[in-house]
């Protein structure tokens, strides 16, 4: 399935939803916000979030510091 993330295609396997694929990013445990085609995604729908061919996402990541 191709999708759009952060502006850059890739492909994923089907039936992936969006925890899946923040742990495949290597994301998991951190603070992440998720905007899928516009709209903000809860984090306590990441996990029942389907991803769908032809989705468009932005992942920000927050880093701290000082």
């Amino acid at each position: 399935m191709t999708i759009t993330l952060n502006g850059e295609t890739r492909q994923f396997d089907p039936d992936l939803n969006l925890a899946q694929l923040v742990d495949r990013l290597g994301h998991t445990g951190h603070r992440i916000a998720i905007e899928r085609n516009g709209e903000i995604v809860p984090k306590r729908l990441h996990g029942e979030t389907l991803l769908l061919a032809g989705d468009r996402l932005e992942i920000v990541v927050a880093v701290g510091g000082g």
